[in-house]
């Protein structure tokens, strides 16, 4: 009769020929960083749609802002289906969905079909996101390797994706056909190799009642969830205006054509970030999200100097600096709240992390597109960058305040926390 938990069983009983734990482990490590690079890869590109189909910077917001929502929903949804029908099934589901979205890029010829295909996307990501997370926790070779991977993967994908998309739109004869096409052989290419994964989920009753969406702060997280939001929605309003408005932000201001360096805008950015999460994942997490905060508040405002004055030297300096800064108070804010997170609870609590977080990446992204035809790029930046230096600031006092609060406790530092795209919000 089975014991611990039936979802969990030794998976050489019930399968064969699947792949070794370890190599199960780093295939999931490889599809979250792919399904990042396909996240990342439209954004050196809406400057070309725009210029090709002549829409709106409104739009061109509206266009990335699906994805979020999208991904958001399915985390809210199906972030937890694969507790219920395995790991194996519902990824393979997800990245066929999501070479599906990639045929939509593929063979797009107006807005409508690039909004469809981002929906698909979002959708798909969010659904895979929830399944990796778990299943790089369930095969992780080291105590905290799964959480690592969960971290710094996300990050890395962005950055690779939009380097790789904006080198190919500079250079490559017929860009949008390249790397859309080789993202759909590579979404069909980790379905077929995901029949191989090892799954211990053990499928069981309750996957409808688990659609249900989650998403509550519980008694005990409140105080510390308020004292957190301002760093949630600095850190990705920031990432949302450089995913979204990057490109436009090099070629309208600096007067850069070259599009590879719209590309590394957002590199630079999530570049950084990955690598201040690496440094500072054992630090003390109120002094992270402090600190985090304070060089996210720095880089912004270098940014800003960078764009009054059409220097592209400085604007890569300021976006490095923020880019530390976004991963680093970041992934201090979600490891404060995760050592308040009960068991009975944590799922709800995640899930209002996520909310927060999903809703700051696309929702000041659209509205600063709905402002850019009256106030114009240049003046619409600098007021939403003022907007996160103000909270950046307030988020780096409430991170110190609460260090010297927590600080009599001498309490060990919780396991890194992942990164929102790539951790699960209900399960």
């Amino acid at each position: 009769m089975p014991t611990v938990d039936d979802r969990v069983a030794p998976a050489a009983a019930r399968t064969v020929r699947r792949l070794p734990r370890p190599a199960g482990f780093w295939l999931l490590g490889a599809t979250l960083l792919v399904f990042m690079g396909a996240a990342s890869a439209p954004s050196p590109m809406y400057v070309v749609y725009q210029h090709r189909w002549g829409f709106s910077a409104t739009t061109l917001t509206e266009i990335f802002a699906v994805y979020a929502l999208a991904l958001l929903i399915a985390l809210l949804t199906v972030g937890g289906l694969s507790d219920f029908l395995g790991r194996r099934p519902v990824l393979i589901a997800a990245l066929l969905a999501e070479a599906a979205a990639m045929v939509l890029f593929l063979t797009a010829g107006d807005v409508g079909t690039l909004l469809a295909a981002r929906t698909v996307q979002g959708l798909a990501t969010g659904a895979a996101t929830g399944a990796i997370s778990a299943g790089l926790v369930d095969l992780q070779p080291g105590a905290r390797s799964g959480s690592l991977v969960n971290s710094v993967a996300p990050a890395l994908g962005l950055a690779a994706g939009a380097l790789g998309s904006g080198s190919l739109v500079e250079y490559a004869p017929t860009p949008t056909t390249l790397v859309f096409a080789g993202l759909t052989a590579a979404f069909v290419i980790l379905a077929a190799v995901m029949a191989f994964l090892p799954d211990l989920v053990t499928a069981r009753p309750g996957a409808l009642a688990s659609l249900r969406p989650r998403a509550a702060v519980p008694v005990p997280a409140r105080a510390a969830f308020l004292a957190t939001a301002p760093c949630l929605v600095a850190t990705w309003a920031i990432c949302g205006l450089y995913l979204s408005l990057g490109g436009s932000l090099t070629a309208g201001v600096l007067h850069i054509g070259n599009h590879l360096v719209g590309g590394l805008v957002v590199t630079t950015l999530t570049g950084a970030g990955a690598m201040a999460s690496m440094l500072v994942r054992d630090r003390a997490p109120q002094r992270v999200m402090a600190a985090g905060s304070a060089a996210l508040a720095a880089g912004t405002a270098v940014t800003l100097l960078a764009l009054a004055m059409a220097s592209t030297s400085l604007f890569f300096i300021g976006t490095a600096i923020a880019g530390c800064g976004f991963g680093s108070a970041f992934l201090g804010a979600f490891r404060s709240l995760a050592a308040l997170a009960g068991p009975g609870w944590r799922a709800e609590l995640f899930a209002s992390v996520y909310v927060v977080s999903y809703l700051a990446f696309s929702v000041p992204a659209v509205v600063a597109g709905a402002a850019v035809p009256s106030f114009g790029l240049r003046a619409t930046a600098t007021a939403y960058g003022a907007v996160v230096i103000a909270l950046a600031l307030t988020a780096a006092v409430s991170g110190v305040v609460r260090s010297r609060a927590a600080r009599p406790m001498a309490a060990a530092p919780p396991p890194a926390a992942p990164c929102p795209v790539g951790d699960r919000a209900a399960g």
